[in-house]
């Protein structure tokens, strides 16, 4: 269905509920009682045909039977009925159906075609639908005040916008924000996303003027293409970007198919999510808190111009424990300059640490700890502050709050606060509040969400980057080689045929021939030049050097002819019955090459998946890998190289010069333009990829592709 607005959803100037009850502990009566008593503006009709009344208000047996116009049809009916009641929605003119019911897809087969019935019904009549399967929607906004949910929480007026796919998370949520005194502009549950989806949710709060944050709870998407260009314009938005914040829920390895190649073994469901949501602009988090708490800091307070943080507090511990958890989470320490440390050495003792960390220390109170807090946010070094404050019976932490929150009035810089009282901290966040400044028990808590703004304010300014297409690559021959590996028994490429394919793409190998006698290898060996190496080629034999079917290095005839021999004798030993093609004679690669690896695993969801890390034997050991979604661009490309935790090995290093990250870019490029052409491809490594110093180019020395 087209995307339209969904003001008839979250706006309705009149809502019928079918299935109101006034049964105690039903939903229909919880949800009914929600609309009713929390101010809703529009007008609500109750239908049930087997009541007069529903908490007082005149019933309807049909909605059919109401006699004004209904934007939204809240469905609270048996599983079976909903078709036949979104048809009656449809003779009413409905424009939109929240389907609270279940008993659809969730349940197997049976609920799955049900569910079909229900998303045809509705497209039958125009009406767009949230759910089934959902705990509804809620719009806090004054002018609405809308609840259609059957929860008991009443969320307060605030600037998030909560999408939650599961409709118990989605309760916990509530739970968690009301308990925190979080403020939420809109919530919804989407359930089983019949046909309103996180996407078309997307596109509608991207424009609205009362969300400044979304978070999501989800559990698949529907559309990552679409869902990941929508997030993008909402994130880097010239004018108004803003943050998504997203718990994907299911990050164990139990759901990734198992794989011929590393880069299939390494590549599961959870690396796959973790490069979407990093090329998308959107950021993961693992808990519900770590939602709310983390969209809070972002709502509430301005991202940081960089990730300079200042810490102030009164115990030194702590002080170490925040700095600690700051550089954990990609922050840096500010440096604070000459003049700050002057002016601190004033209003401080002398065993106060007037570097960052400031320690005020524990007889501080809250004259001392003001002077100090209103010197460290001057500082032009400092991008941002996490005032801390250990209770103490020199000064009450209330007054402390109130320091924060009066100094905070002369900076634009964050400020995540934390006072670490474990007695009742209402008074204390509800102080803190007032200038819209997050509360944190724990300094570690703070630091993670100040890293999330700072990550924010990074990728929010990032260009979007280009996806570069090279015009000298061949792809007749690639699709030739394809069209012939099919014909095959074994859908197979050989390694001859897998580097073909990537020289066609211009991607690094070195030179080859594939001898089917002995004779022919010497003849190969004698046009490519010595050293060689020569490999098996067999669709039986995956992994050469476990049946002995390597050998390296040969400098001459001789040795060739004597390891040709040897190799095939120890190969026919140990896979007797394995079909032999003959045998790849390579050129060595010249020595001092970083080994790396560049390789595509095809997704379910999201399609070619590629990576690139440290290669060799090690990779599986290691797993410093990265991932991102193809089409893969300049930046992302950038980001993958960047992003393994070994790439200082790239850079300039003990005397050693950097290593050629512009072929390992251009390497990259390449293979995700060969595998957004061809989806034919499962599977590629090219491993190990050795990388030589700067200028120097690289060489793809073992190749391995798949076929789908």
């Amino acid at each position: 269905m087209s995307r339209v607005n969904l003001d008839f959803i979250f706006k309705p100037r009149s809502v019928a509920v079918i299935g109101a009850s006034n049964r105690e502990g039903s939903v229909g009566r919880a949800l009914f009682a929600n609309i009713l008593f929390n101010g809703y503006t529009g007008i609500v009709y109750p239908v049930n045909p087997k009541a007069k009344s529903v908490l007082g208000v005149k019933t309807y047996p049909s909605i059919l039977d109401v006699e004004d116009e209904i934007d939204l049809a809240i469905l609270i009916v048996p599983a079976v009925t909903v078709p036949a009641v979104l048809a009656e929605c449809g003779q009413k003119k409905v424009k939109g159906a929240i389907v609270i019911s279940a008993g659809f897809k969730e349940l197997g087969p049976t609920g799955a075609a049900l569910e079909q019935a229900v998303r045809e019904r509705a497209r039958a009549w125009g009406i767009r639908l949230v759910g089934p399967n959902c705990f509804g929607m809620i719009n806090t906004s004054p002018e609405v005040r809308l609840n259609t949910t059957f929860g008991r929480i009443r969320p307060r007026y605030g600037n998030i916008a909560l999408i939650s796919q599961s409709g118990a998370v989605g309760a916990n949520a509530l739970e968690y924000a009301e308990v925190e005194e979080v403020g939420l502009c809109k919530f919804i549950s989407i359930g089983n996303k019949a046909d309103i989806n996180e996407c078309d949710l997307l596109e509608y709060l991207k424009d609205d003027p009362e969300t400044d944050v979304i978070a999501l709870y989800l559990e698949d998407l529907v559309n990552p293409p679409e869902f990941m260009r929508i997030a993008r314009e909402i994130t880097s938005h010239p004018e108004r970007p803003k943050p998504i914040l997203a718990i994907k829920a299911g990050r164990t390895s139990e759901g990734a198919k198992a794989a011929s190649s590393h880069t299939g073994a390494l590549a599961g469901s959870d690396e796959a999510y973790n490069a979407f949501f990093a090329q998308a602009r959107v950021l993961r988090v693992d808990t519900v808190n770590e939602l709310i708490a983390k969209a809070a800091s972002l709502a509430y307070q301005p991202p940081p111009k960089g990730p300079r943080v200042a810490i102030i507090t009164n115990a030194g511990g702590i002080g170490i424990m925040a700095t600690d958890a700051c550089i954990r989470n990609g922050l840096k320490l500010a440096k604070l300059s000459d003049r700050t440390r002057e002016e601190l050495k004033k209003v401080l003792p002398a065993a106060a640490n007037t570097t960052n960390p400031v320690d005020i220390i524990g007889d501080g109170d809250a004259t001392r700890y003001r002077a100090a807090f209103r010197i460290l946010i001057q500082d032009e070094n400092v991008d941002g502050i996490i005032p801390i404050w250990t209770p103490t019976v020199v000064a009450e932490a209330i007054d402390i709050a109130n320091v924060i929150v009066e100094e905070s009035e002369k900076t634009d810089k964050p400020i995540l606060a934390c006072i670490q009282t474990m007695g009742d901290s209402t008074a204390i966040r509800r102080t803190l509040l007032k200038r819209r400044i997050p509360h944190f028990q724990f300094p570690e808590n703070a630091a993670r969400a100040m890293a999330t703004m700072a990550e924010f304010s990074r990728m929010s300014r990032r260009p979007p980057g280009e996806v570069v297409v090279y015009t000298d690559v061949n792809q007749k021959r690639v699709r030739e080689l394809i069209t012939l590996a099919r014909k095959r028994p074994r859908v197979y490429l050989s390694e001859p045929e897998c580097h073909e394919i990537l020289s066609a793409y211009g991607l690094p190998v070195v030179k080859f021939e594939v001898a089917k006698n002995e004779e022919e290898a010497v003849a190969a060996a004698d046009k490519i030049g010595y050293p060689v190496v020569i490999k098996i080629v067999s669709p039986d034999i995956l992994h050469k050097t476990d049946f002995g079917g390597v050998r390296v290095n040969l400098k001459n005839e001789t040795e060739l002819r004597q390891a040709y021999q040897s190799m095939l004798e120890q190969v026919k030993s140990r896979k007797p019955d394995a079909e032999l093609w003959g045998v790849m004679v390579q050129q060595m690669a010249k020595a001092g090459g970083l080994e790396t690896i560049i390789g595509m695993k095809r997704d379910p969801h999201f399609g070619p998946l590629l990576m690139f890390g440290l290669g060799g034997i090690m990779v599986e050991v290691l797993k410093d890998v990265m991932f991102r979604v193809a089409p893969v661009n300049d930046l992302s490309a950038e980001s993958m190289i960047s992003g393994i935790r070994a790439h200082k090995l790239l850079e300039p290093f003990r005397g050693q010069p950097a290593r050629d990250k512009k072929i390992i870019k251009e390497c990259i490029l390449r293979l995700s333009q060969l595998v957004t052409d061809f989806p034919d491809f499962d599977e590629i490594d090219i491993n190990p990829m050795l990388v030589y110093y700067e200028g120097e180019g690289a060489a793809a020395i073992d190749a391995r592709i798949l076929l789908r």
